[in-house]
Parts: C-alpha cells; structure tokens; sequence
C-alpha cells in the first residue's frame, strides 16, 4: 500500500497500528535483548560486570542524546516536507544529517577508543570496577564509528513511514548481539570485553542494512551536493530535536549522579541494583516509544498537508493506547520481580533487595505514556520550545532535586533515592497532560493558518 495512503488517508487508528507496530516490535525485542545481554554479563562474569555496564551507561546515554539531537530534529522536518510534496527540502535535510553525523562518528570513536580508561574514571568507576567499565568501553568505541548513523538513520526512515524497515535493522542488530554474546563470553571466555565486542559487531551489521535502504529502497535521494552543512536546516532541526537530546542527556546527567550517590550509600551492590532495574524498566519505555515513533510521521506528515483533524484524532488514540500498554506491562513485571531479577543474578541480596527496588522505580509507569506522548507530539508539529521544556520535567526539574533532597535532608538514605522515581513520574506526567490538555483549547492549534 502507499506509504502517503497511510500518513495522509487511511483512518487514523489503522494507520497508527501500522506505523507503531513494527517500531514497538523492534522496541520491545530491544528490551528484551537488553536484558538477555545483563543476564550474559551478570551470570557469565559477575555483579561487577554489570556495575562496569552501569558506569559506561551515561556514556552511550550521550551519545545517543547526540544523535537523537539530529535525527529526531530532521526526521520531523522530512515528515512535513514530504507532506507538502517538496522532496528537494527532504533531500536537503537528509544530506545535512549524514554530514554532520558522520564527522560526529568518526571523532567520538577515535576520542573514546584512545581515553576509554580516563573516561570511565570520569564517570564513577571505583577501583574495584575500574578494569571491567575499561575494557567495556573500549569495545563500545569501536562500535561508534557506525551506532550514531544507525539511531539517526532509523528516525529518517520512519519519517518516510517505512516503520517495517526500521523495525528489520533494529532487530538484525539485536538478535545478532545476543548470538554473538553467547559466543565471545561462554564460549570464547573473552568476558566483559566479549559484550562490548559482540555490541560493536552487531551495530555494524545494522549500519550495513540500513546503507542498503537508503541505496535501494528509500524514496529520499541524496546525492553529493546535499552531503553538505545547511545553517538553516541545522537551526531547525537542532530547535526541534533539543527535546530530544534534552531528554536523552537528562537520562546520562541523572544516571552519572546516581553512580556516585548509589555507590555512596550502598555501594558497588547499589550500582549492579540499578543496572538490573534499569534494563528492566526498558521493558516498559521501549514498546512506549515504539508507539510514539509510529505516531510522529503520522503527525509530522499531516502537518504539512494542514489536517488538523487528523493530527488530533492520531493523538487521543495515542493516549489511550499507550496508558492501557504501559499498565499492562507494568502488572507482568509486578506479578514475579523476584524471578525476574533471579534472570540476572544468583546473588540473593541482590534479588531480595533488586525486587523491592524494580516495583518502587516502576509504581507510576502506567501513565508514563502522557508524558512520552506529549514530549513526541511537540516533537511532531515543530514546536522546539513546549517540547524542550516538557523533556525537562521527569530528569532535571523533578527528579534531581528530588534524589538529592529525600536521601540527605530527610534522612531516608537509599530508599530516598529509588522514591523519587515514581514521585517524578507522577509529577511529569500530570503536568504534560495539562500541558497537552491546554494546547486543545489554544486558538492556533485549531487555526490551519498556523500550520503554514
């Protein structure tokens, strides 16, 4: 079926279902292989394997805020362009993402590869864990030679509703990482260095799928002359993708702050507890953020064409789809943390202390996807400011101060810090709806003038 019939025509949920399914697919088995791949780690070399995962986290957390900065900011310029039938523009946008994203790949790689050791320190390995983080990261540097191109790659070829192959090069790398996971750690006894290997290798296979999309498949055609730096279309997709970048760079800054309070009050056993919960949290955000990839060409798309109506309906069902997914999701985890945890670990105070922990950090995840919704929905229609400050609520409005108040001026210690995570998520979350709510009722958003 044509791809413009979906974004533009067919009715709204359909086109959701079609556009969400295949990225929440790719999602969901992303957080599945993320927590195959703790498990590899923490049964195949240790709870310091997955504290030497936790430092190098932040790390990658920066790198892919960088490249979400990018390819969410251009993804959404593609959408509305091709939405106006102006696919010049489209090329234009796409030429300048692989410009900078390129020269970006190729100087983190070589930077990190050389002070992978100097960098981890930064980030909060102790002594203890220092060897592991290193050896780690310097296999993951490898791998960003191509990992950045391939994050913003799939935002641009989501943002031409091609969401089937999205989902393939997502799950090519994945599946991939775990195979070769299973080899370089059980079978080769290369250890912490076999993951970051096996990560390095898989993001490379990725990469050589998606050059394959773009030469073969794809409608946009970039050639030389768009493979350049356009001050214009930089400004645009920097105001539009900072949402973005802002919350992927919040996830890195509280993930550094939380390496060193957790290791303060517990710990490098507080450190492997986060690093479980967290992979485990993506069980729930992946599939949420599927949704959203589905529906932002859909709202970046009917921008362009001015349906207003359309844009409205695709977000209401959005709504209502990820709360009842969320909650679901969040009742699986609820019904057996214990086993789950016991995946990762046959460290009993980390199971009995990991499973009260993982149902504290996810208590409000069911409306956790008014918050993502909304954050994608600015995202969409080209509003750089409202999404901006909506992507700063849950990580640096809420939850910093939060963590930092509860464990020291009220005395709650480490229970103070895995408070706070439902307590900004309840916040964040209200105070998007009523962000989200107000808009409805706002003039220009039912003006078409607007959408010019």
């Amino acid at each position: 079926m044509n791809k413009n019939y979906i974004l533009g025509q067919e009715k709204e949920f359909k086109a959701l279902m079609k556009l969400s399914i295949p990225a929440t697919i790719a999602m969901l088995v992303n957080a599945i292989y993320n927590i195959v791949d703790t498990i590899f780690i923490g049964r195949g070399v240790g709870s310091l394997g997955i504290a030497g995962v936790s430092i190098y986290l932040p790390i990658q957390m920066i790198i892919m805020s960088i490249s979400l900065l990018i390819g969410v900011g251009t993804a959404s310029i593609i959408s509305r362009k091709l939405g106006s039938k102006d696919l010049e523009g489209a090329n234009k946008a796409s030429g300048n993402l692989f410009f900078i994203i390129v020269i970006f790949s190729l100087f983190t790689s070589v930077f990190g590869s050389i002070f992978a050791r100097e960098i981890v320190k930064i980030f909060g390995a102790s002594n203890e864990v220092l060897p592991y983080a290193t050896d780690y990261a310097k296999m993951m540097f490898l791998g960003v030679l191509v990992f950045p191109i391939c994050v913003a790659s799939n935002n641009i070829i989501r943002s031409e509703g091609n969401a089937k192959d999205a989902m393939i090069s997502m799950i090519l790398g994945m599946i991939s990482n775990v195979f070769l996971d299973y080899l370089f750690i059980y079978i080769f006894d290369m250890g912490i260095s076999g993951a970051g290997l096996a990560t390095s290798i898989s993001k490379g296979l990725t990469f050589i799928y998606i050059a394959y999309y773009f030469i073969k498949k794809s409608s946009i055609d970039i050639k030389l002359k768009h493979f350049r730096l356009n001050t214009d279309i930089s400004k645009e997709t920097i105001s539009i993708g900072s949402s973005a970048f802002i919350t992927q760079l919040s996830m890195s800054i509280v993930t550094l702050l939380l390496n060193y309070s957790l290791y303060s009050y517990g710990g490098d056993q507080a450190v492997s507890i986060y690093g479980i919960v967290y992979k485990l949290t993506l069980f729930i955000q992946m599939p949420l953020a599927g949704l959203i990839q589905g529906m932002q060409p859909l709202i970046g798309y009917n921008m362009g064409s001015k349906n207003i109506d359309r844009i409205k309906n695709t977000v209401k069902i959005s709504l209502i789809f990820s709360t009842c997914m969320s909650s679901i999701l969040t009742a699986l985890i609820f019904l057996s943390p214990e086993f789950i945890v016991k995946l990762f670990t046959t460290d009993k105070y980390l199971i009995s202390q990991g499973s009260a922990v993982l149902k504290i950090v996810i208590l409000m995840y069911p409306i956790l996807g008014a918050y993502m919704i909304s954050v994608g929905f600015y995202q969409s229609i080209g509003k750089g400011k409202e999404s901006l400050i909506l992507s700063l609520l849950r990580q640096i409005i809420f939850f910093i101060p939060l963590s930092l108040i509860l464990p020291s001026v009220l005395n709650l210690g480490i229970l103070g810090i895995w408070i706070s995570f439902p307590i900004s998520d309840l916040l964040s979350s209200l105070c998007s709806l009523a962000f989200v709510t107000k808009q409805y009722k706002d003039v220009y958003l039912l003006d078409k003038n607007q959408f010019c």
